[in-house]
This record gives C-alpha cells, structure tokens and sequence, in this order.
C-alpha cells in the first residue's frame, strides 16, 4: 500500500539490538496488532534477514533476525528495507544516519531494544478498518 505522504519515524538502534528486536519496534511503531506475518528485511546487498523458514520461498537464502545485529549488517548512509507481511507487502525504507546519535541526548537512558525517537504521518489499520463495526477489505459476508 502506497501512502501518501509517508508516515516515517526514527528509531535509536545499539550495537546489541537485533533484526528481530528492529522488526518489532517497527511493528510497534506503526501500530501492527495482527503479528502472525512474515517479515523480511533485505539489504542493500541482496542479502534476505527474516525468519529462516525453508518451507517459504525455499529458493531464497534467509539468514535468521534473531542472530544478526542491525549495526554490525548496514553501515552509516545505508539502505536497506523491511517489508511486514509477505502478501500485503506493506514496505519501509529504512535509512542510516550519517552520524551516530548519543542515546542520552536523544532518549534519557540506553533503550534495552531498538527505541522511536521521532515519527510523523498517520497509520493506517493494516487491513483498512475506520471502526470497529468495519470488517475490514479482506472480509467475504458469504463466508
């Protein structure tokens, strides 16, 4: 889904936070309550960081979030991208700061996960709901 303009928002993220700890801020961020889809984020290399799920996309090499730190991967300047839920594809860009940020000044303490520091835009329901009475665009009244 394309939205425009683009809602954003800025993470502080340490040497220690992981691709799936950075997955679920992002997550968090952008109020996704429905966590049971697939994520992946791939690098400006090609490489693929997710789940390593041989069963989805086998032909695909997935390295696993859970061991791979976010610092140690993508240098500052980079991009890089992160797409929640592999159907609807709903995609982030996500870049690097050319310098880095002191989490003191920017947060008040050392986050222990990948922390929002800054955000604009608005979020969507990530299945297009505006009440609750609202079924959503996936819903079949015939089901």
């Amino acid at each position: 889904m394309a939205l425009d303009p683009t809602p954003g928002r800025v993470f502080l993220v340490g040497p220690s936070h992981s691709f799936e700890q950075f997955a679920s801020a992002i997550d968090a961020a952008f109020a996704r309550w429905d966590l049971s889809h697939l994520h992946t984020f791939e690098l400006s290399d090609g490489r693929r960081i997710g789940y390593p799920d041989d069963e989805f996309a086998p032909e695909l090499v997935w390295l696993d979030h859970t061991k791979l730190k976010v610092t140690k991967e993508v240098k500052p300047g980079e991009e890089f991208t992160y797409v929640f839920d592999l159907g609807d594809h709903w995609e982030h860009r996500c870049v690097v700061e050319p310098e880095k940020a002191d989490p003191l000044d920017e947060y008040g303490t050392v986050p222990p996960a990948p922390a929002v520091v800054w955000g604009w835009g608005s979020i969507p329901d990530q299945y297009g709901r505006r009440s609750f009475e609202d079924q959503g665009e996936d819903y079949d009244e015939e089901e």
